[in-house]
């Protein structure tokens, strides 16, 4: 299992499985979960546009991926992304058909950039996964505080100059890039689990960002690793099982959250705790925001 053509999976499935946990957090702290779906999904246009040209593959999903980042980054309002991104991916998933009607037998092409081939992954395609992904991590890294609070907090953010917009461009651009290079290595389905199931999980059981980062990385791996044993053991696909326990890492979080929240404070919602006025003061109680940036 950890030798020959299983050590490049291992490797590959971590690094997807760290870029993933990173990412996603973001992810599903800013409502992105839809433009997450629909970038890897739509990005496959421009893979088969570069085959129709007979140009990288690499290059056309990079382009695609890129370009429908700016475009639901651009033209999504804030209570309106749902919109735009619906349309944009409609365009890319027309504009593949195009393509793919052009070229001519491209099939199993576009099966491995859905459902991926992490156990056929070359030593060649470990590289490139392994810069862009360290790329994004360094990039999330250095953008922490402004991404926070464009997330956590927009308003306050905005108070101190940093645009929601820009904010959520640079963001998508992130995105984009982290699924262009690992979509030929683990497909879409398998880099759209692990950015949402692990991180939504490791949102439910904490409020602090830095703790939920951290979770969220260590469940993505956890993920990662017991589907590739999983397909390895029962020569199932790994997106299958990369799926499902995406599926039960969510909802082990959110049974954890109830009952740790039941268990503490009867009633109180566990993404908002209220806070009580001061005793002689006025007014309703203010909810809290669900991460302190």
């Amino acid at each position: 299992m950890f030798s020959g053509f299983m050590t490049n999976a291992w490797l590959a499935g971590t690094v997807v499985a760290i870029v993933a946990g990173v990412v996603g957090l973001f992810v599903v702290m800013r409502g992105a979960a839809f433009a997450a779906h629909s970038i890897p999904n739509g990005a496959f246009a421009g893979a088969a546009a570069a085959y129709w040209l007979g140009a990288n593959e690499l290059v056309g999903l990079g382009i695609a991926a890129g370009a429908s980042a700016l475009a639901i980054g651009s033209l999504a309002e804030r209570n309106r992304r749902d919109v735009a991104t619906a349309l944009i991916l409609v365009l890319l998933l027309s504009s593949g058909s195009v393509f793919l009607s052009l070229s001519g037998g491209y099939e199993p092409e576009v099966y491995g950039l859905l459902f991926g081939e992490i156990l056929g992954v070359s030593t060649t395609q470990l590289l490139p996964v392994t810069l862009v992904g360290l790329a994004c991590i360094l990039v999330v890294a250095l953008a922490w505080r402004p991404l926070l609070l464009s997330t956590v907090v927009p308003d306050v953010a905005e108070a101190r100059g940093i645009r929601s917009r820009p904010a959520e461009i640079a963001f998508l651009l992130v995105v984009a890039a982290a699924t262009t290079v690992t979509l030929p290595v683990v497909g879409a389905l398998l880099i759209y689990s692990l950015m949402i199931g692990p991180p939504a999980a490791a949102r439910s059981l904490t409020r602090r960002p830095q703790t939920a980062l951290v979770l969220s990385v260590v469940l993505a791996l956890l993920t990662a690793w017991t589907a590739i044993a999983s397909s390895y053991w029962t020569n199932w696909p790994v997106g299958f099982f990369v799926g499902t326990y995406a599926v039960a890492c969510y909802a082990a979080g959110r049974v954890g959250a109830a009952l740790a929240h039941t268990g503490r404070r009867p009633g109180v919602s566990p993404r908002t705790a209220v806070s009580s006025p001061p005793p002689g003061a006025g007014g309703a109680p203010r909810p809290r925001p669900a991460f302190r940036p």
